[in-house]
């Protein structure tokens, strides 16, 4: 599984590292770490709109987007 740690990175840069994962590595689940919930919303938008299915989970320094 690849993860994506773009805590304390303010938009668009979650979204590009996301972005870049998963261009990189098609199909593969994806973990991406951010620190605010603009940034959740924003890499959630993007995988879908890319066919991946979301889970999204609270962590004690901010959220965890699962990509599947």
């Amino acid at each position: 599984m690849i993860e994506v740690d773009a805590r304390g990175l303010s938009c668009p840069v979650p979204v590009v590292r996301t972005k870049e994962a998963l261009d990189k590595s098609p199909g593969q689940p994806v973990t991406v770490l951010v620190d605010t919930a603009v940034a959740r919303e924003n890499v959630s938008r993007l995988a879908k709109s890319r066919g991946y299915s979301t889970r999204e989970e609270k962590t004690p320094d901010g959220f965890r987007v699962l990509l599947n």
